[in-house]
């Protein structure tokens, strides 16, 4: 049986693909239907980095890149 960190860390891999193909799958729909609606004016960059960004942030919360910023760290100092 797994233990309590490695159950939290699969939960959060799942919740990062699946912000991962949320986003992807908006991006597929946003930016084909501004070009073809608006190819003058780029609306869909907005939603891009800023969402993507968020993607990068929680990449780095999957990775563990925050631990012991939030909470104890493991080493317990």
């Amino acid at each position: 049986m797994a233990d309590a960190g490695e159950e939290k860390a699969r939960r959060r891999l799942k919740g990062f693909g699946i912000h991962l193909a949320g986003y992807f799958g908006v991006m597929v729909l946003a930016v084909p239907l501004n070009l073809y609606f608006l190819p003058e004016n780029p609306l869909f960059l907005l939603p891009m980095i800023g969402w993507g960004a968020m993607l990068g942030l929680h990449a780095a919360l999957v990775m563990g890149l925050f631990q012991g910023l939030f909470g104890p760290s493991k080493t317990g100092r």
